[in-house]
């Protein structure tokens, strides 16, 4: 059967290895795409007008940076807007870019949603840090506005070990010198949970658990032990589509409805068509708290044992169904 699309749907991205699935399933259909390599690329600002593509897919990650790939996170911004003024369809524009690169912007639209989240206050500087822990609960995380996969964040136990780490010249704020301290919330159950929305709509969820460590902000982010006296615990980081490497447990979930619709009306406000929401439950009140809003869904590892179906094969569909 002849595939549907006529144009080539463009695929941005930068880590091939998490979106192997999306390519193999493409290319078992025959529907005609065209990887466009986010670490080496370019566009012409004078006569292209991006007709080629039926739409263009953003798979960006802000992670980027950690894979010696910074260079093209700020380009993003730039292609994303030349395509979408141009009229371009893309899925995940510049909208959801902005908010997937900002964990500041996070939590003012959930703080516009009039949803919880962490208590956190933004810094510009290291300096700032102490003072903006005061008031907050400890521990506290100083945490990368543009991070991804749990990278750059820390964890310190006491205002004591904050102002350390801050006289030693040992708190970095990351790729834009932005950084947010926020409440550690000590995680329900030893999980978070990830709901992933697909068009708007809810696909599925799952929750991640840690291999016997604390969990910080992140779904797989296992705290490990800091430098010694530092009185901090530094976070690694592993998405959910490499949990099983890192030791992490991965079960499906099924969040309560109003979670649900908390998690598509953050994404419909974000202009995120594919991604999902991170929440955890306080263990000291019971209370639910969103925490990330991730544009880049790389979906879970070994989906059809976790799920009981491939969200590659629903994703190919939404895709063509949206360049028809």
């Amino acid at each position: 059967m002849a595939s549907p699309v006529t144009r080539p749907i463009g695929i941005y991205f930068e880590h091939p290895e998490w979106f192997r699935p999306l390519f193999a399933e493409l290319d078992r259909r025959g529907t005609p795409y065209e990887r466009l390599d986010a670490t080496q690329h370019r566009y012409d600002a004078t006569n292209g007008d991006g007709r080629q593509y039926g739409l263009v897919f953003n798979r960006m990650s802000p992670s980027a940076y950690l894979r010696g790939h910074g260079h093209g996170i700020l380009y993003t911004l730039n292609y994303l807007a030349h395509l979408e003024q141009l009229g371009v369809r893309v899925v995940n524009g510049i909208d959801a870019y902005r908010i997937e690169t900002s964990k500041a912007l996070q939590l003012s639209l959930l703080k516009s949603l009039g949803l919880p989240f962490p208590a956190a206050r933004v810094i510009n500087h290291p300096a700032e840090a102490p003072a903006a822990a005061e008031g907050l609960r400890f521990p506290v995380v100083v945490k990368a506005n543009i991070g991804g996969s749990g990278a750059g964040i820390v964890r310190y136990d006491t205002p004591e070990a904050l102002q350390r780490a801050v006289d030693g010249g040992q708190v970095a704020l990351g790729l834009d010198q932005t950084a947010l301290v926020q409440e550690f919330i000590p995680a329900r159950g030893g999980h978070i949970t990830r709901v992933e929305v697909l068009g708007g709509r809810y696909l599925y969820a799952i929750d991640v658990f840690s291999s016997g460590q604390s969990f910080n902000l992140c779904p797989a982010d296992i705290c490990q032990p800091g430098a010694a006296g530092t009185g901090a615990v530094a976070v690694g980081g592993a998405c959910a589509v490499e949990a099983p490497k890192a030791g992490i447990r991965v079960e499906r979930a099924s969040p309560p409805a109003d979670a649900i619709a908390d998690v598509e009306r953050i994404l419909a406000a974000a202009g995120i068509e594919v991604g999902g929401v991170e929440y955890l439950v306080d263990d000291r009140d019971g209370r639910r708290y969103y925490y990330d809003i991730n544009a880049l869904s790389n979906f879970v590892a070994d989906a059809p044992r976790v799920l009981g179906f491939d969200p590659f094969t629903r994703l190919v569909d939404f895709l063509e169904g949206q360049v028809r």
